[in-house]
């Protein structure tokens, strides 16, 4: 009803459909799409790849997907200036690995699937507020097992615990936080006597500066980009985004050399001290390109 019957009407005449793009609905600064809104085509089941199929490259052409590798855990490594993260990031590691040996006091030979995984989870959650209840609801296990887990992390990891508590009071002192670009945003709620209000917006902030500037990153190398695939007129066309991901239709034979000058300059719009990277699929569909 949906992908199917939903999409149907939006067909143009050129057999294509055009979604629209804003940048100014969302409050990280990210893209969002609508009619149809196709950042949300699912990706990861069965049937999102089978959706996936129906997007397909003109005859001639391929479709060449680019995506930033955990884009904001870099940022955060970054902001926090935390050392193991940055030095792990710069040797190419496994962070989430790296993470793990740290938590639970192994050596990284000895991280097994389910360490990595907790070490990811909580990877990614620190950067989007979230507390020990969270963490046990997401990882299944009681919440004074994930009380414990959280503390040993910010033992090993205190420059992020620093660094978020200073977004937070920057939050507090001027009502807004800021990118690594100087983009901001509002908390009016950041100092309510309401403490569900109050929580809510710090768990917002925190995860603020850390968002907006990969919305920053991603548009900077949006533009980057459309300046550098000019020179190949038609044969080139960068044609949809999905939050870190940009997709591109290009002529089939052109493939390499294009594809090798966009992740150049989508790796180098931007210096931080730790490197971007990107991961790069090709295919005649967007399923075989991503």
């Amino acid at each position: 009803s949906t992908y199917i019957e939903g999409l149907k009407p939006l067909i143009a005449k050129d057999e294509r459909i055009h979604g629209s793009f804003h940048q100014n609905q969302a409050a990280t600064g990210r893209f969002t799409s609508s009619d149809p809104n196709l950042q949300n085509i699912p990706i990861r089941s069965d049937l999102g790849k089978t959706l996936r199929t129906m997007f397909v490259a003109p005859k001639g052409n391929v479709l060449v997907s680019i995506d930033y590798s955990q884009i904001e855990l870099r940022i955060l490594a970054h902001l926090a200036q935390e050392k193991t993260l940055i030095e792990g990031f710069k040797n190419g590691d496994d962070v989430h690995a790296l993470t793990a040996a740290k938590l639970f006091g192994k050596n990284l030979e000895e991280v097994n699937s389910d360490d990595r995984r907790f070490a990811k989870t909580i990877n990614y959650g620190i950067a989007y507020g979230m507390e020990s209840y969270g963490l046990s609801q997401r990882l299944e296990i009681e919440p004074s097992e994930a009380k414990q887990i959280l503390e040993d992390y910010w033992k090993n990891f205190s420059n992020i615990k620093n660094y978020l508590n200073s977004v937070i009071k920057e939050a507090q002192t001027y009502g807004y936080t800021q990118t690594l670009f100087g983009r901001r945003r509002y908390f009016p709620g950041i100092s309510s006597s309401n403490g569900r209000v109050r929580m809510a917006e710090e768990r917002a902030a925190t995860n603020a500066p850390v968002q907006g500037s990969a919305a920053d990153i991603f548009k900077l190398s949006m533009i980057a980009v459309a300046n550098e695939i000019e020179q190949y007129g038609k044969d080139v066309a960068m044609i949809l985004t999905v939050h870190d991901e940009l997709v591109f239709e290009v002529k089939a034979d052109i493939v390499d050399d294009v594809t090798k000058k966009i992740v150049e300059v989508m790796e180098n719009v931007v210096k931080l001290d730790v490197p971007l990277t990107v991961d790069v699929g090709v295919g005649p569909n967007w399923a075989e390109a991503k």
